[in-house]
């Protein structure tokens, strides 16, 4: 068994431990320190049932925590026994109700993202530190009040699907960094949701994660340079990501309960469909921007729409679009650049690409809107006479 199917058990686990009566906070601990033992175990003698080992050895680290932890004396006489008690194996629910808690309202997104890819994800805390590249104390403290806060809330108000799919998405887009991917793991604990949960905005946010995730061999170059859509290498897509990213959507679909995920989805599905830039449907994509503002009409989904308008109905129907957007939002001048570019205006276009790279979120993107700049000075520059 490797290092994540035993992180695969950490959900049901941790979920025993707290159907027992074990807090949260300690329960969660336990089980880590258990995954911990159960790692440098497997090398030497590996259990021939890793989940009731895991859950025997987590309720005896539990009682040690209980013991060690002079405030929990009362405590202690509840679980003297030192074997765990006699028990169901939690079902699908169990496991589903820890996702509801790392999404507590009381938690802000990166502790609710935290907590999750540590009591679900069974990551450590340091693979976790590490992801997000800040040092491993502070991601322990953040943990640490994140397990506190859904420890008080013992059995009270969780957070709701949306807000457990928005955690997920989040988990998502952190793509990847240092020995943890993040987006694997996203999709991972998204099969997870999707198979204890009946709903079509859950297999419309898999599909999503799919479909993008069979891009992203061709995203970059070795040296890390962004490669925009338009130039990428479709022979590197994953077409069985694809197909099954489309299989899912299509079932979620058929369900007739759109929303922002399966809408997402659907425009992903027709990039992935389109062997090349040329023949991609900008007109349906147009039509499910439209259908997606229902749900999420927010600036970064009207900029998308305003290149999809660009691209359906030419350069200056997508202006058109893109005036309706403060000049303020994140990307305006990118949109802008590139639309103007389309419109043959070339100067106003490196310049727009400059502005844009001062104002980028990352070095790759500012990296990217540089070399956009440069590359329409060149051809300025060639155009002039003499």
């Amino acid at each position: 068994m490797d290092d994540s199917e035993l992180r695969q058990l950490v959900p049901r686990v941790l979920s025993v431990l707290v159907r027992r009566g074990a807090d949260f906070a300690t329960a969660e601990d336990a089980v880590q320190e258990a995954l911990i033992r159960a790692l440098s175990a497997r090398q030497e003698d590996p259990p021939s049932d890793p989940e009731g080992w895991l859950i025997t050895v987590s309720w005896r680290v539990f009682i040690d925590l209980t013991r060690a932890d002079d405030t929990r004396r009362k405590r202690e006489a509840r679980f003297h026994s030192s074997d765990p008690p006699p028990g169901d194996v939690p079902t699908a629910d169990d496991t589903l109700h820890l996702y509801f808690l790392c999404a507590h309202p009381d938690l802000t997104a990166s502790s609710a993202v935290a907590l999750t890819l540590r009591a679900v994800g069974g990551l450590t805390t340091a693979q976790i530190a590490q992801a997000y590249l800040v040092p491993e104390n502070t991601m322990a403290q953040r943990i640490s009040r994140a397990k506190r806060t859904v420890s008080r809330a013992g059995l009270g108000p969780s957070g709701h699907l949306k807000t457990v799919m928005q955690v997920l998405y989040l988990v998502f887009n952190e793509g990847y960094s240092g020995d943890v991917d993040l987006a694997s793991e996203a999709i991972r604990l998204t099969r997870q949701l999707a198979a204890s949960v009946d709903d079509a905005e859950v297999h419309g946010l898999l599909s999503l994660t799919l479909l993008h995730h069979a891009r992203r061999s061709s995203r970059a170059r070795s040296d890390g340079r962004i490669v925009p859509l338009a130039d990428q290498d479709r022979s590197l897509w994953d077409t069985e990501l694809i197909s099954e990213g489309v299989a899912i959507l299509q079932s979620a679909l058929a369900e007739d309960q759109l929303g922002e995920y399966q809408a997402q989805a659907a425009i992903a599905a027709l990039h992935a469909d389109a062997h090349s830039v040329e023949e991609t449907d900008w007109v349906q994509i147009v039509e499910w921007y439209d259908e997606l503002l229902r749900f999420a009409d927010t600036p970064i989904t009207r900029l998308n729409r305003a290149v999809a308008v660009g691209e359906a109905d030419g350069a200056p129907a997508g202006l058109a679009a893109l005036a309706e957007i403060e000049g303020t939002v994140l990307r305006h001048d990118a949109v802008a650049a590139h639309l103007h570019e389309r419109n043959g205006e070339l100067a106003l276009a490196a310049h727009l690409y400059a502005s844009a790279a001062l104002n980028a979120p990352n070095l790759a993107e500012r990296e990217h809107q540089t070399r956009q700049a440069v590359r329409v000075n060149q051809t300025l520059r060639t155009a002039e006479p003499g």
